[in-house]
């Protein structure tokens, strides 16, 4: 099996600032990641430490990918690559964890029958079958229903949009106490300057046929379904396909423009990064 780029999007959730998104494709692999957003001074060189972690993990990936890695091997040689250079380039070690760039991550490789996914956090995989319905992989719906909830209960809480009246200074302390428990039992594994994250990562084997289409997404992208409803998730999939993900983004942004505040759909910026690659297995 291999993967056919059909392809590829990766916008900017405000043109002014570095997309923390990041994509790579190659004939046998494929990988979205997703930088979390910086909660403190930036440590990294660059346009942004989020940014930095999912543009340098994108590229270290297909790299060992090109040369003959396994997939997991092939992560852990990333994670380590990450964790040398975060030590080599960094202004100064982390105080506290909420510091340290993470990243969200979907990477798939080919396989016989179909293909390996390995993923942290909640960017997803869309397998679309001939003939059949739609495979999610991973659990971004779970998880951006759960945070929609929570900023509409706080919004909710303080008479507030949830878009621009609840401002970062409100949420920064709970959101530095969340990450803080990040790469932990209780707080779940992302990519990371931590070689351990590997043994940590969820992964599934994924039968996909001759003709099968995977969509890579982040949950920017994946709002036009999850958040916004636009479409179900077998719907996302045939769009992208009919219509061509430039298009997609341009409607995810016109919706967001019409929702500014937030009080329909609730969240705490008004637009996010938004990555999707779109692949065909042959």
């Amino acid at each position: 099996m291999a993967f056919e780029l059909l392809d590829s999007l990766s916008i900017p959730g405000d043109p002014a600032k570095a997309n923390e998104d990041a994509f790579a494709a190659e004939n046998n692999a494929a990988v979205v990641f997703d930088g979390a957003t910086s909660l403190g001074e930036p440590l990294m060189p660059g346009a942004s430490d989020p940014a930095w972690i999912a543009h340098f993990g994108a590229r270290r990936l297909m790299v060992h990918c090109r040369e003959g890695c396994a997939p997991k091997e092939a992560l852990r040689h990333a994670l380590a690559d990450a964790e040398k250079s975060f030590k080599g380039l960094r202004r100064r070690p982390p105080k506290e964890k909420y510091e340290i760039p993470f990243s969200s991550m979907m990477f798939v490789s080919a396989t016989g029958d179909g293909f390996e996914a390995l993923w942290f956090g909640d960017c997803a995989a869309l397998v679309l079958r001939p003939g059949k319905g739609v495979e999610v992989v991973g659990e971004a719906f779970d998880k951006r229903a759960a945070e929609a909830r929570r900023v509409k209960l706080m919004a909710e809480a303080k008479g507030l949009a949830p878009v621009g009246d609840i401002t970062r200074a409100a949420v920064l302390p709970h959101l530095r106490a969340a990450r803080n428990k990040a790469n932990t039992r209780t707080g779940g594994w992302l990519f990371s300057p931590d070689p351990r994250a590997a043994d940590h990562v969820d992964q599934a084997r994924i039968a996909a046929p001759t003709g099968s289409l995977l969509l890579l997404c982040t949950d920017g992208f994946l709002a036009l379904a999850s958040d916004y409803g636009a479409f179900d998730a077998q719907g996302l999939v045939e769009a992208a396909q009919a219509k061509g993900l430039a298009a997609l983004g341009r409607q995810i942004r016109d919706l967001e423009e019409e929702d500014a505040d937030g009080r329909r759909f609730p969240r705490l910026k008004k637009s996010d990064d938004a990555t999707a690659v779109l692949l065909k297995v042959s």
